[in-house]
């Protein structure tokens, strides 16, 4: 019961970054949102996959981790080429 909450906890603070993920100024405000967002969701899944035991949402936040890190770097290197 207390995972489920927390998972919960989790996905609204996942969801305060969807704001700075849409109308952020700058593409670094955005990139920085979305880091936000890819590691609250990885949180989440963990944390879902704890309380019901399931190990495919474990697999899951493994490829939204992955994700998370190739996004980010994929904008250090293009701000690198612009620059």
């Amino acid at each position: 019961m207390i995972l489920n909450f927390l998972a919960f906890c989790t996905l609204v603070a996942t969801l305060a970054a969807l704001p700075r993920l849409i109308i952020g100024p700058t593409a670094a405000d955005r990139i920085i949102a979305a880091q936000l967002a890819g590691t609250g969701t990885v949180a989440t899944l963990i944390v879902l996959g704890t309380a019901d035991k399931t190990p495919a949402l474990f697999d899951a936040a493994l490829v939204f981790a992955t994700l998370a890190a190739v996004s980010g770097l994929a904008f250090v290197a293009l701000q690198r080429t612009r620059l």
